[in-house]
């Protein structure tokens, strides 16, 4: 498997991106080759650093601009064709890679995505998928920011592409689905939510029903379908907690004495909390419904999320997602046609 790395994209770029392509050989192989894709020059330099140039499982292709965080993608797209995230998609689409990875400009590495590499058969619209911190384990939110607005089929399809991936890769027998909505009740919601709420109700897929904001990290269910606008808030008010808790929290245990005594005696457990809600732990979201492997990875994206993003790229191919969605998709034709 060869995999192309937007090296420059991040708030960390370009070190941060080579660290952790460099630590993710260990857990390679030597069975899979890495692309890094920006400024080559700087790359060979970051490279040398470590004593290491390249070889038959790292190389460097060059790529002379690259897309700001800041920037409009659509913009940015036409004028910088020869940035490091258009340029991992085009590698994608020649099929030299068979994925690519990026922490850049969430909104450039999935339009380049989308406007370069093919939809999977039956999906119209595809889908970051963003791994979600439960009480028992981890949820799937999609949509969390590709599509700002969606029609209800396109919900249902984000709902079957979640059920795939929450069964081959997160290991979840017959995932549970849930509709992100204002109420429980069928009625609740706006005419999207109300009208996704019936196409999910008489799919064979395994809908829960609706669940609310506060149901999120509950575990009532293992797949949260919702738009790309609301997931996307969703994910950036998640994104704000560990914040909170090292602001708030951890500011009024320092002003007394026994509340420092009892932290240290829940220190293992605090330790656990904050691994299962660190993004880097899971690596990026994959964008489901294309035909290829897209990770999105944080902005701010350490070594360490490098790292686990490449291996979740691996694993991946390894489960066939692609063709996984694929068969399910095909299902939701099938049974609207006999229904």
């Amino acid at each position: 498997m060869r995999i192309a790395i937007d090296a420059m994209g991040g708030d960390y770029a370009p070190e941060s991106i080579v660290a952790g392509a460099l630590d993710s050989l260990e857990i390679l192989n030597g069975k899979h080759n890495l692309l890094l894709v920006g400024d080559k020059p700087r790359i060979e330099e970051l490279l040398s650093k470590h004593g290491v140039g390249q070889s038959d499982v790292m190389s460097i292709h060059h790529a002379s601009e690259v897309v700001g965080m800041d920037e409009s993608p659509s913009i940015t797209l036409r004028k910088k064709k020869n940035s490091s995230i258009a340029v991992c998609a085009s590698l994608a689409k020649s099929g030299e890679v068979d994925a690519l990875l990026s922490a850049g400009n969430t909104g450039a590495v999935v339009a380049a995505t989308k406007l370069r590499l093919r939809f999977l058969k039956g999906v119209e619209r595809p889908a970051i998928a963003t791994p979600i911190p439960t009480a028992d384990g981890v949820a799937l939110m999609l949509d969390a920011g590709a599509n700002v607005d969606s029609k209800p089929h396109n919900l249902l399809q984000f709902a079957a592409m979640g059920s795939a991936y929450s069964k081959y890769i997160l290991g979840k027998d017959n995932p549970r689905v849930g509709l992100l909505s204002i109420g429980e009740e069928p009625t609740k919601g706006n005419d999207l939510t109300k009208e996704t709420f019936k196409l999910l109700e008489s799919s064979p897929l395994n809908f829960m029903g609706n669940i609310e904001g506060r149901d999120i990290f509950y575990n009532k269910v293992d797949v949260i379908v919702t738009d790309g606008f609301v997931g996307n808030i969703v994910l950036k008010v998640i994104e704000s907690m560990p914040y909170l808790f090292k602001n708030v929290v951890l500011r009024e245990i320092k002003k007394n004495l026994l509340a420092q005594i009892g932290a240290l005696l829940l220190q293992p457990a605090l330790k656990k909390f904050v691994k299962q809600g660190d993004y880097a732990e899971y690596g990026g979201a994959p964008l489901l419904g294309v035909d290829g492997i897209c990770i999105i990875c944080h902005g701010s994206s350490s070594p360490k999320a490098i790292k686990n993003a490449i291996r979740l790229a691996v694993e991946l191919s390894k489960f066939e997602i692609n063709k996984h969605i694929e068969e399910i998709i095909e299902k939701l034709s099938f049974h609207k046609v006999i229904n």
